[in-house]
């Protein structure tokens, strides 16, 4: 947090109940629920982002089955381009299988599509201030209001501030202490070279073939509008691997495919959720990227937009009964679906990803067709994976008694020679 501010310019500061630090899913999501719950305050709303709306954002930009269920309950709208995809295929060396999502993941721009959310959220009546981002804050916890200054010289007031400023959140840095390494994810968008395109017609592929060079994670491919691809790669540092290196890997993998990367992808940080993490403290919230996103996959959409509704409904109790200090805010999230969703992939990450054992994991996901049946019909939306303890259970003891065999399917994948034992 910032040295206090002059207290004679105290009076020059113009005041809001609440300001949301960031325009993205997530910070949309809770400007328009506080709206909905409590449309007059409407105008007592402000967001602040430091970016001029269309603006690129390093993403997959998968829409799933819970971004649609969210994005409904908000009452926003897709009305973006974006390819349907009804299929993911997990690729391991020249092993792979195909799954059927019951609804397709719309494979989205987040340039058009957050600069569209924000379009519908002014329609709203939520104001939000483009260009200008958040520069300082004080909490003057006595006053029960936080002191803001924004980039471009504003001086405000709230009694809430919303951190939903993404990975390198302002408001987060003043709450939390993660000693943890982030994720490392890279991503870029390239044409999809001709032999391609059949093969990638409505369908996702998730890559874990690096996993026997080091990576502790996966390459994805996904079709975007307009005959391109949206590729990237995302690293679990249970090993290290710099940014080089996980570039590297990005291309060489991408050359299976006959894909390249003349530019290069664009890297980024990304905290992973944990229900221990501080995430509030008086008068301040975190909401998506800047509380953590999905460990297992990297996903933030959803989460962003789930998130939201949360944060709103815990700020509108604190307006109704003065108290600011959101000391319940992190175990509401935690109890939510979409808090039990991560902390379940947190220890399915954890498995995945450890720096040894992967195959052991991997062959579940890849021949478990019960297993993958489970996931998709949690990436569709109609199931909430955390609540079906008991299908997971059966797979694992099924898995318990098949694993030598499936591990011995997987053998060493064509593609990637092996320098040492992993």
């Amino acid at each position: 947090m910032t040295a206090a501010v002059d207290p004679e310019l105290r009076e020059l500061r113009e005041q809001r109940d609440v300001i949301v630090a960031g325009a993205g899913p997530a910070g949309v999501a809770t400007a328009v629920a506080l709206c909905a719950r409590e449309p007059s305050l409407a105008s007592r709303i402000l967001v602040l982002d430091k970016a001029s709306f269309p603006r690129d954002k390093p993403c997959g930009g998968g829409l799933t089955g819970h971004a649609h269920a969210a994005l409904a309950a908000l009452g926003l709208e897709i009305r973006v381009p974006h390819v349907a995809c009804g299929q993911g295929r997990i690729v391991y060396g020249h092993r792979s299988g195909d799954v059927t999502l019951g609804r397709p993941v719309d494979v989205v721009r987040r340039r058009d599509f957050d600069a569209d959310l924000v379009e519908q959220a002014r329609a709203r009546g939520v104001e939000i201030a483009t260009g200008e981002g958040l520069a300082s804050f004080e909490v003057d916890a006595p006053a029960g209001q936080v002191r803001i200054a924004t980039s471009r010289g504003r001086r405000l007031t709230a009694r809430v501030l919303v951190g939903a400023d993404g990975a390198g959140s302002r408001v987060r840095r003043a709450l939390a202490v993660d000693d943890r390494p982030p994720l490392r994810l890279f991503q870029a968008e390239v044409d999809a070279p001709p032999g391609l395109a059949d093969l990638h017609a409505g369908r996702m592929i998730y890559d874990f073939s690096p996993m026997v060079r080091g990576l502790r994670g996966y390459l994805w491919l996904f079709p975007v509008p307009g005959g391109r691809l949206n590729v990237g790669a995302m690293h679990t540092p249970t090993r290290k691997l710099s940014g080089a290196a996980i570039e590297a890997l990005l291309c060489e993998g991408l050359r299976s495919y006959g894909v390249a990367l003349p530019r290069g992808a664009r890297g980024w940080p990304a905290w992973r959720y944990r229900a221990s993490a501080r995430i509030s403290a008086p008068h301040l919230l975190c909401v998506g990227d800047a509380a953590g996103i999905d460990a297992l996959t990297g996903e933030g959409i959803a989460v962003g937009l789930e998130q939201g509704p949360i944060a709103a409904a815990t700020i509108i109790a604190a307006l109704r009964s003065g108290d600011f200090g959101f000391a319940d805010y992190g175990a509401a999230v935690a109890r939510a679906v979409v808090g039990r969703e991560l902390r379940l992939d947190n220890r399915l990450a954890a498995l995945l990803y450890a720096r040894r054992g992967y195959r052991l994991w991997l062959s579940l996901m890849l021949f478990d067709r019960r297993m993958q049946a489970l996931y998709a019909a949690r990436v569709s939306g109609s199931e909430v994976l955390a609540d079906r303890k008991r299908a997971l259970l059966g797979a694992l003891g099924r898995h318990a008694l098949a694993a030598p065999l499936r591990i011995a399917r997987l053998d060493r994948p064509d593609r990637w020679a092996a320098s040492r034992s992993v």
